[in-house]
């Protein structure tokens, strides 16, 4: 798809109000499923904030624990697979040199995966505190 001009339009030319009922259904659905994933995995305080509004980049942040680098890295990967799944191309994979910190960006859905004296450090927790947190516990779980 290419714009006016023929160029193709960035992901940042694309805004939540610009998607329909559908897409904006499947980003939260996605977003909930990479909540539960992160909890399976044994990630700690798993928290799941609705941005929409107030941030520019993305309607959903993600921010999670881990216990080591490995499993930092490897619940990274494994939500990069659970998008393909949803259907949804990853935009953009980092991670730290010590694989403290992975950013999965599927740019409507921000994931933040740290080791805890990272995620203390940037306190990303903070920032979204004045935004509604959403419940992603499956049915029949406290």
């Amino acid at each position: 798809m290419t714009g006016s001009n023929g160029i193709p339009p960035q992901a940042s030319d694309v805004s939540s109000e610009d998607c329909g009922p559908s897409q904006a259904t499947d980003s939260l659905a996605f977003a909930i499923e990479a909540a539960r994933t992160a909890v399976d995995r044994h990630c700690t305080d798993v928290r799941l904030f609705d941005v929409r509004g107030r941030s520019q980049v993305c309607d959903y942040v993600l921010v999670a624990s881990g216990t080591s680098d490995r499993q930092v890295r490897s619940v990274g990967a494994e939500l990069g697979n659970l998008g393909a799944s949803f259907g949804r191309e990853r935009f953009r994979t980092n991670t730290d040199p010590a694989s403290t910190w992975v950013v999965v960006d599927f740019i409507d859905i921000v994931m933040h995966l740290f080791e805890p004296s990272r995620r203390a450090y940037y306190d990303l927790d903070e920032l979204w505190a004045d935004t509604p947190e959403i419940e992603f516990s499956r049915d029949g779980e406290a």
